[in-house]
This record gives structure tokens, C-alpha cells and sequence, in this order.
């Protein structure tokens, strides 16, 4: 399994964590990801905003950059993923937009060949090409007993959604149930983390993660999965500042999904990244993960009619 890989610019700052779990978990499933040379941001989601001919000219770079011999691109960040699917598939659509990227490409000495790649995130690889069995068969230490939340956000599922489900994406928290862990209903599992809102509105900031913290502590999860460097950073940097402003008490890990199937794999923590978060993460999952598969699946239900809908309380 080869993949070109486009990592973003998260991976070496503040998700090194994700870093080190994304090669320590591929190195263990065979999977192999080679590094696109001299890539560059994708701009984020503000880019598009300001001049949509530099924006994709900006994400195109990076796809006229992998190598001829590949054919499918991996990245780890939903938003990453995103940009670099919008501009593949509207490069393909829109003749005009084509012609001036083009334009931009070549006084780079490139170009670039639309439709020709396949952008993928990394679950949807480790979920439709790994496959449970080889999951299960990698696992050394079940993550039964734990409770997780699973957080896919916005962007991996919307608006391009063709593999999951948009408003209930199942893939993040079935990769996890793989491997032994009970996934708790968590309804608000697409819902915006906020991104950048903190550096524009700190109040609206703080609420939209404080509604997701409050919604997996309803659902009595021991931990929340991300796979994406801005919804891990979010929730768990900023727990301290909603529990200022709100009064309330988060105190809930969040983790990256790679960090938990290393986890579940026997793998050290710190080859994972384990200590790297802000709310610590390694008492819970000592105190919680039995490593011995479940005899039966157990699934706490919840009535759905106490909890509140989005926008409430």
C-alpha cells in the first residue's frame, strides 16, 4: 500500500503528536507514505475568501508536485483534505478556472493533469483498504472498557460526503468498535469545531466547544477521537478558557484516532505522542482500556428525548 502523502503544515508544530502516531500505526499496517518534496500550505479555509484563482492555484502546486507513478493522495487534515479535494474536482469541472491555474502552474514550470489523482484521508484508507480483520489481527490490547466519542467535524464529510454519511459519518467510530472500545452516540460528531473562530470571536469560539465537550460528557465518554489537527487542538487546548468563561469542569482527553489504534496495538506511548497533549491522557487510558476483548459488546443507552438538540444548552 503507497500512497503520496501530503501532510500540512500542523504536523510539525502543534500536531506532532499526530505525526508520530500516523507513522508509528502506518508502519505497522504496511502502509507506505512517501512525502510530496518542497510541498506547501493549502491555505487553510480562509484563502478561498480572498482570490479564488490563487487559492487553487496555491493547492494545485502541491497535486502537479506528486510524483507520475502515483495516483492517490493521503492527508491527515480534514482541512488539508478538503482544499486539496475541492481544487481536484473543480479543475476537472470548470474549464476557466483550469486555464488561469494553469497559467499560474506553469510560470512554475508545472502542471498538472485534472482528474488524474485520488485525494483520500487517512481513515478512509485505514477503514476501506486495511479492513477489520487486519486491524484485529494487529491488536495486542483491546480498548475494551473505554468509551469514546467520536469527532469526525465538518470538513472531512462536507460537502463531499460520496464515502460516509454527512450529518452521522460512522467511519471514525467503526475503525475504533474494531478494535474494542465501546463508541458512545455522540450527536453532534459533524459539528463545527469553530477552526479559526477564537482568533475573531472568542465568545462564539468558546461556545461551539463548549457544546461539544458538554455533548461527550452527557454521552459519559472517557476520551474524544479527532482526525484533525484543528478539532484536536480546539477541544483540547481550550478547555481550561470554557471552563472559565462557562463555570463548568471539562476535564476530557482528546486524542487523534491514530493514537488510540497505536494504543490498541501494544505501542508506547511516547512513540505515539500520548504525552504531548494538554489534558492528560495516559491515567485515563490505564484506568480504563482492560486489553482484553469484550465478550459481549456493552452499550450504555441513553434517552435521546433529555438531551438537548444543537443550539441548546
Amino acid at each position: 500500500m503507497k500512497f503520496a502523502y501530503y501532510p500540512g503544515c500542523s504536523m510539525d508544530s502543534t500536531s506532532v503528536a499526530y505525526d508520530e502516531s500516523v507513522n508509528a500505526v502506518c508502519e505497522e499496517l504496511g502502509i507506505t507514505l512517501t512525502e510530496i518534496e518542497d510541498w506547501n500550505c493549502c491555505g487553510a479555509t480562509e484563502t478561498t475568501a480572498l482570490n479564488q484563482v490563487a487559492a487553487h492555484a496555491l493547492v494545485a502546486r502541491n497535486l502537479a508536485l506528486v510524483p507520475a507513478e502515483a495516483d492517490q493522495v493521503v492527508a491527515p487534515c480534514s482541512a488539508c483534505f478538503l482544499n486539496l479535494k475541492k481544487t481536484n474536482k473543480l479543475l476537472a469541472e470548470e474549464a476557466g478556472l483550469k486555464g488561469k491555474v494553469d497559467e499560474a502552474l506553469a510560470a512554475g514550470d508545472l502542471s498538472l493533469e485534472p482528474g488524474r489523482l485520488t485525494i483520500r484521508h487517512l481513515v478512509d484508507v485505514i477503514h476501506d483498504d486495511i479492513g477489520q480483520e487486519k486491524l484485529v489481527e494487529k491488536c495486542g490490547k483491546p480498548l475494551a472498557g473505554l468509551r469514546i466519542a467520536p469527532y469526525t467535524g465538518c470538513q472531512l464529510v462536507r460537502p463531499y460526503n460520496e464515502d460516509d454519511d454527512g450529518e452521522q459519518p460512522k467511519k471514525l467510530g467503526t475503525v475504533l468498535g474494531w478494535l474494542g472500545a465501546t463508541i458512545v452516540d455522540f450527536p453532534l460528531r459533524a459539528a463545527c469545531c469553530g477552526g479559526h473562530m477564537n482568533m475573531i470571536s472568542e465568545a462564539q469560539s468558546n461556545e461551539l466547544i463548549r457544546r461539544l465537550l458538554h455533548n461527550a460528557t452527557q454521552w459519559e465518554a472517557d476520551v474524544i477521537a479527532c482526525l484533525c489537527p484543528m478539532c484536536q487542538l480546539n477541544l483540547d487546548a481550550y478547555q481550561g478558557r470554557v471552563n472559565s468563561a462557562f463555570g463548568t469542569s471539562f476535564k476530557i482527553p482528546v486524542l487523534f484516532f491514530t493514537q488510540l489504534i497505536g494504543y490498541a496495538f501494544g505501542l508506547d506511548n511516547a512513540k505515539l505522542g500520548i504525552n504531548r497533549e494538554i489534558v492528560p491522557a495516559a491515567a485515563v487510558l490505564a484506568e480504563k482500556v482492560t486489553g482484553e476483548w469484550p465478550k459481549k459488546a456493552k452499550r450504555k443507552k441513553r434517552d435521546p428525548k433529555a438531551l438537548p438538540m444543537p443550539g441548546q444548552a
